[in-house]
């Protein structure tokens, strides 16, 4: 250096220009140099700014949630370590918040994206190891949903003073081209149960010739004691045959229960009218019905999901689906309920969605909005005898309007005494506090299904199986409750419930 005041000596290093066209002046620019080696080990808490939804979540995992049910599943002291689970909670609640759902997306997005090396702190399991961890912890990772309803009430954002309750449809991981009706599943049974038996008569008539041909036949079809193959056609037929039958056997099962409901719940209704009560004769009539039960010829089921059933969506389009149903609460559009069924109806779901509602939070809503796809006899039954019994308030459309048509208003005076339920819930609409009421359900509910399905990329499920369908149903809700959350304190609020 200059007069040897330095302590050592330093070459000058040229600033190397940019490839290309010249600055139209002499211009100076920033320092870069792509190829400089770090002089220190970069720490990652550096490469995400604060505030960011993935500090968010790092610190959620860490601090906030109960992992006990996913360590407890772990007994077993041998064995080549696995991941730790706070790891694969993290990348799985981030992955799923922000729509990456893939394990093989997860497993790319660990390698390329700063969010998740900065959770996975620099590991990138790969996409088995997390798939196998999802379904594994499937049970664990959907009770993440009541932790983070919890949550949501500590932090004040859930007042149970008036919810939604609404259905929508999901795509299965199935094609709907990969289901048969029953109908032409059993003349298909048929048809392939000849060709089995046509195919079983060639290969005994084969095994018999080489029996008495040359070596060469004797080697191919097993003689001298040794276990006979079949040829690949036959076991692909009974393959195939075996999967018929299953199917066959699941149409008939669910045909035979749906009679045995039916007739117990008729049986019931019988016994209550005339003051009686006997319950054997409703386990004899359900027995009975079960017995005589026919499936319908267009009943379906899917060789690749036997659960998904074939489903209408809002757009009118046939899918192989599930029906996922969700309760919300009207403050900040936490989800306060979350199932999956596999019937394409909403009305079955009207009890059991508002007692899962208020088991979740300890606490009945006041008043509950729920579309006409819920209208049954049987649901405003419910909905009068849940306003009696714990106060809850139903306001249950009775009919579809029109997309301009407009509710008319309620006619005065007394309501006639002969008037049913479904006329009571109607003139109930059509009062001036009905319509207000009613007419904020699409605004609690309808936006949180959009968001789910945009935000969390959750338009169509990745696991199969009813269960598993209900397990990633509500990991996505547990996903947008946590980030209405963050959406509400950012990574500070955190500390008010840990504290």
């Amino acid at each position: 250096m200059d007069g040897g005041d330095g302590l050592f000596e330093v070459a000058p290093v040229e600033s190397k220009q940019p490839r290309g066209r010249a600055a139209g002046v002499d211009k100076r620019f920033r320092a870069f140099d792509p190829h400089q080696v770090l002089l220190l080990p970069p720490s990652l808490d550096d490469w995400l700014p604060e505030g960011h939804l993935a500090r968010f979540v790092a610190d959620l995992v860490d601090e906030v949630l109960d992992l006990g049910p996913v360590l407890s599943d772990y007994t077993e002291k041998r064995g080549f370590p696995p991941y730790d689970p706070r790891l694969m909670v993290r990348l799985l609640i981030y992955g799923y918040t922000t729509g990456v759902r893939s394990s093989r997306a997860i497993e790319r997005r660990c390698a390329d994206d700063v969010a998740f090396r900065f959770l996975g702190a620099d590991q990138a399991p790969d996409f088995r190891s997390i798939s196998r961890f999802r379904r594994r912890h499937l049970d664990a990772l959907a009770g993440l949903f009541v932790q983070s309803l919890h949550l949501a009430t500590k932090l004040g954002m859930v007042k149970m003073g008036r919810v939604a309750l609404d259905g929508t449809k999901l795509e299965a991981n199935a094609s709907k081209h990969k289901a048969m009706s029953y109908g032409r599943l059993v003349d298909k049974e048929e048809r392939i149960e000849a060709e089995v038996a046509e195919l079983e008569a060639r290969t005994a008539a084969l095994l018999a010739d080489a029996e008495a041909t040359d070596v060469a036949e004797d080697q191919q079809y097993g003689v001298d004691g040794k276990e006979v193959d079949l040829p690949a056609e036959l076991d692909r037929r009974e393959k195939r045959l075996a999967k018929l039958q299953a199917a066959r056997a699941q149409i008939e099962a669910e045909a035979a229960a749906k009679a045995r409901r039916h007739e117990e719940d008729k049986e019931r209704r019988r016994q209550e009218r005339a003051g009686t009560h006997d319950e054997q004769a409703v386990t004899d009539a359900g027995e009975k019905a079960a017995k005589a039960a026919r499936p319908k010829p267009k009943a379906q089921a899917n060789f690749t999901d036997p659960d998904s059933r074939i489903m209408k969506n809002s757009d009118g389009a046939y899918i192989q689906a599930y029906n996922a149903q969700a309760v919300v609460d009207e403050e900040h559009q936490v989800i306060t309920a979350a199932d999956v069924t596999t019937n394409p109806s909403d009305a079955l779901n009207y009890t059991s969605m508002l007692d899962q509602c208020a088991a979740n939070t300890g606490v009945h809503p006041k008043q509950a909005l729920v579309d006409a796809g819920y209208c049954s006899e049987s649901n405003l039954e419910a909905a009068k005898d849940r306003h009696t019994a714990c106060g809850t308030d139903t306001f249950m459309a009775t009919g579809r309007l029109a997309h301009d048509e407009q509710v008319p208003p309620a006619p005065r005076g007394r309501i006639p005494a002969s008037a049913t339920l479904k006329e009571r819930m109607a003139r109930k609409l059509r009062t001036k506090s009905g319509k207000a009421a009613y007419s904020r359900r699409k605004a609690i509910v309808e936006p949180v299904f959009g968001q789910i399905m945009t935000c969390h990329n959750g338009r169509q499920l990745l696991l199969r199986g009813e269960d598993g369908a209900r397990g990633e149903w509500r990991l996505l809700a547990a996903c947008h409750n946590l980030r209405k959350i963050f959406r509400h304190t950012g990574t500070a609020g955190l500390a008010t419930v840990t504290g």
